[in-house]
């Protein structure tokens, strides 16, 4: 393979990584991959090709079902060479390919008769990649081989055998229990890792079994196990028996044994035995003892992944037993000098809760040292420790709060300023003595903070905690700063704070109005729109009186609705005579739709890619129907359609409907637009005629007030109908409004209007509304996981169509389901078909469906319809839509 380049500029004295697979391109690698068509193989350039395409999928490039079907059939001509090289290039592509049932037959007799090798590269290779891409009946064929593997004299190849067993337990079960007297034996193996795969494998057969797995743990502490590594993963088994088992009280059967571990020769199992002494349930100091004297024994040890994971495991036992770790302080403070900032960071950190308050003092001189030499995400972890530390000893607050204020002035991002302004702020309501102290040094700081989000939030709580003090007047200069030094953000938090001060102190009402009348003339809209406010609410224009109860719930009371949701309601609401009502907001917060949980930055690759659709607008919709109270109480909206015209184009109104899917209810939102300008609409509405759908009967309905020239609105028709059913119909739509004619040189419109209609086209609802697009990753995984229990299969004929392509894509637009795969491609001129689709129907229920499509000389197509489900009813109704179709 080949190796990222160092190339070092004469002119320059830092060194530049280059990788050699920059810039390359998906296409022009598949180009490249024709070298595995060439009657006389180069296994280097063959392994070189296989190398990128191995990256391109690694870095989230999906083939399509054709690049990804052309790339497999021409490695599998790959098998032709001996090169060793190549052939482990070879297996490794066909498993990130993850070819599908019908392309796993075309390499299952190389990859068997590899797996009778003489060669033992090729036998655990050929075995991992057989037990990554076949199926049960495959693996049923070839089970006797892979006992055999498991007790195979060469451990490369009972290794295989086993890890191919613990992957192998997530899909066929059956299958791997029936190896449990060959992966005992392999218990006792002498090579250490087939000794660690066989007791993993082992114990996650036995894994449901309490009973099974303490027997297994007692048979293997008696001094069979070998491995380190197995006997780590032992250490792991037996605390995992303690914490499970209700009556070992007292004394402890497996005590002795983790004990006995401390002792062994291998670090790691020395460290495996006493972090799990450490982190047993209701430990004893007693029991702790000798697991914190191996760990202060790692504190100087020369390696520093020792060091550190002693200094972090005793962190961790400091928050419970901290008197337990004293013993250890002296070794800890050795290593705040550490080079290893990490190890540093943590031995502070540890000192900080077992120190006494005595060492207080000579802990933040060093402190203060160490702390220009970390970066902020250390910062942050002692400035948490170090509040905790002023919490657990109060009267040491000054120092400890002057420590905080100097750290506050120096340079640092702002995770690390806000978590000190935390830290102040948690201080002074926690410690009635440090507030005033603490309120100037963040007054000190928003003189010259450069963090927007800081700055308000500090103005905030001064608004709250500054008038509480004795002498709030020294607080105005720092805040009214503010106003004339600051973005508008910073100004408006800062009028605020002031109208605080004037609220609840009344002595200070005549200064605060002064400063208040001041602010109306900003230049920001918000500014001045707070003054104003403020300045009413309080009475500024009248004499000095004491702040009403209602004025201070108003100025300090928490809003108990969601922005989101007020918004939505002022943007809908209508003037009229009737006042914007404040109660009539949702207070609901809605919830998100239920889509696939991906890792940030990371794309599913290979044949298991999903289509990348644009992003749902279910929110925004479910936004504006939680606004309007006739839909509020009608749950989650579970979809919303694609806009459907109901109008054609370069018409006088242009009217297109969303339908949106609740349980209960289908709410047509229809978008009208006025394309005439000497015209007004009024009173919009769509009177809509269900006689062709039985199950659906009209509940509500909101009209649209106006409708001015190219201004869109929105009118809406709620219907209810039977609750979880997929009920279709068609529905007959009528616009229906009160037209004023509109005097184009004034833009006035007439008083008096005139009743009008506009037919619009009719619109349905179908099966296909009722199920939501959602992708899977790995759709066999996906299949074998829903299990047979709820499968339907069927064969329909579709009649004649113009193409296998047409036919799919008929299927695909009936059911609205999301193809999985890239499977919604036919190649040209093919004569049969399989297509993965995948969806959530009307009750978040998950639903696969596999279709099987083969095409006749006279063009009739004829499928074969598989489904799975959570709900043996959601099979159901697919196959009776695509029978009555």
């Amino acid at each position: 393979m080949a190796q990222p380049l160092v190339k070092k500029d004469d002119d320059r004295d830092d060194e530049a990584e280059y990788s050699p697979f920059l810039g390359i391109e998906k296409g022009a690698v598949l180009q490249e991959a024709r070298v595995f068509n060439d009657p006389q193989l180069d296994p280097r350039r063959c392994s070189q090709v296989i190398t990128k395409l191995l990256y391109l999928l690694n870095q989230g490039d999906s083939f399509t079902k054709v690049e990804a079907t052309e790339v497999f059939f021409s490695v599998t001509k790959l098998f032709q060479s001996k090169d060793l090289g190549l052939r482990r290039m070879v297996y490794l592509i066909i498993k990130e390919l993850s070819p599908s049932a019908d392309e796993v037959i075309i390499v299952t007799s190389s990859l068997m008769k590899d797996m009778n090798s003489k060669t033992d590269m090729y036998r655990a290779n050929a075995i991992r990649v057989l037990c990554r891409i076949t199926d049960g009946t495959l693996l049923t064929q070839i089970e006797r081989y892979l006992k055999q593997a498991i007790v195979d004299k060469n451990p490369v190849v009972a290794s295989a055998a086993l890890v191919s067993g613990i992957h192998l337990l997530q899909t066929n079960p059956v299958i791997v229990r029936r190896r449990r007297n060959e992966v005992q034996e392999a218990v006792q193996s002498r090579a250490a890792l087939v000794q660690f795969h066989a007791l993993a494998l082992l114990q996650q057969i036995r894994q449901n079994d309490r009973l099974a797995v303490s027997k297994l743990v007692t048979s293997l502490t008696r001094g069979s196990v070998r491995s380190p590594l197995a006997q780590c993963l032992l250490i792991r088994y037996t605390s995992q028996v303690i914490r499970e088992s209700s009556t070992q009280t007292g004394d402890r059967p497996f005590y002795d044994f983790l004990e006995s571990c401390l002792r062994h020769k291998a670090e790691m199992v020395i460290f495996e035995a006493a972090r799990a002494i450490t982190e047993l349930s209701g430990v004893t100091s007693r029991e702790l003892t000798p697991a914190i004297t191996v760990l202060q024994l790692f504190l100087s040890s020369s390696k520093p992944v020792l060091r550190f994971a002693a200094v972090r495991t005793l962190n961790k036992v400091a928050m419970t037993h901290p008197m337990a770790v004293t013993n250890c302080n002296i070794d800890m403070e050795s290593l705040i000098s550490d080079q290893n900032r990490s190890i540093a960071t943590l031995a502070i950190t540890t000192l900080l809760k077992t120190g006494n308050e005595s060492s207080v003092d000579r802990l933040m001189k060093q402190i203060t040292n160490f702390m220009s030499d970390i970066a902020d995400e250390f910062k942050i972890v002692v400035v948490e420790a170090i509040r905790s530390l002023c919490l657990k000893f109060p009267l040491k607050y000054r120092s400890l709060m002057n420590f905080l204020s100097n750290i506050l002035r120096e340079e640092g991002g702002f995770e690390y300023k806000k978590a000190i302004v935390d830290s102040i702020v948690i201080l002074i309501r926690d410690i009635p003595e440090a507030k005033e102290s603490g309120l100037l040094h963040l007054c000190e700081f928003i003189e010259d903070c450069e963090f927007t989000y800081l700055s308000t939030q500090i103005l905030h709580f001064l608004g709250i905690e500054g008038p509480k003090t004795t002498d709030p007047s020294k607080y105005i200069r720092y805040i009214y700063n503010r106003v004339h030094l600051e973005n508008a953000t910073v100004r408006a938090a800062a009028v605020s704070t002031l109208a605080k001060f004037g609220a609840m102190v009344d002595a200070l009402k005549p200064r605060i109005f002064v400063l208040l009348r001041r602010c109306i003339f900003d230049s920001d809209d918000e500014v001045r729109d707070r003054a104003t406010l403020y300045l009413n609410t309080l009475g500024g224009d009248g004499e000095v009186v004491e702040t009403d109860k209602e004025v201070k719930t108003f100025l300090f009371g928490d809003l108990d609705i969601p922005l989101v949701n007020l918004e939505t309601s002022l943007k809908n609401y209508e003037p009229s005579e009737e006042p914007f009502d404040i109660h009539s907001v949702p207070k609901e917060v809605k919830s998100q739709p239920l889509v696939e949980k991906k890792a940030p930055g990371k794309k599913p690759a290979g044949l298991g890619a999903p289509p990348v659709g644009p992003p749902s607008t279910v929110d925004a919709y479910e936004r504006l129907l939680s606004s309007i109270p006739e839909f509020s109480n009608f749950g989650k909206l579970f979809k919303s359609s694609a806009p459907v015209e109901l109008t054609e184009a370069e018409t006088e109104y242009a009217v297109n409907v969303v339908k949106h899917i609740f349980d209960r209810h289908v709410v047509f939102q229809y978008n009208c637009t006025n394309t005439i300008p000497e015209q007004l609409l009024e009173n919009v509405s769509v009177i809509v005629d269900a006689s062709e759908a039985d199950e659906f009967a009209e509940v509500a309905s909101k009209p649209l007030r106006s409708l001015p020239y190219d201004t869109p609105g929105q009118t809406f028709v709620a219907f209810e109908k039977p609750e979880g059913i997929t009920a279709v119909g068609k529905f007959t739509n009528m616009l229906r409004f009160i037209v004023k004619e509109v005097d184009p040189s004034t833009g006035e419109a007439e008083e008096d209007g005139v009743e009008d209609e506009y037919q619009l086209e009719d619109l349905e609802v179908v099966a296909a509304d009722f199920m939501m697009k959602v992708g899977v990753s790995n759709f066999r995984n996906a299949w074998e996981s829903m299990g047979e229990d709820f499968e339907r299969v069927d064969e329909y004929g579709l009649g004649p169509r113009e193409s296998l392509a047409e036919a799919v894509s008929a299927v695909i637009n009936l059911l609205g389901m999301q193809p999985c795969e890239g499977t919604e491609v036919v190649a040209t001129n093919s004569r049969s078909h399989t297509c993965l689709l995948s969806g959530v129907s009307l009750g978040n229920v998950k639903v696969l469906v596999r279709l099987q499509f083969g095409i006749e000389g006279t063009r009739d197509v004829a499928m074969k319809l598989s489904v799975r489900s959570e709900d043996e009813a959601i099979g159901d109704a697919i196959h009776e839509i695509v029978s009555c179709s």
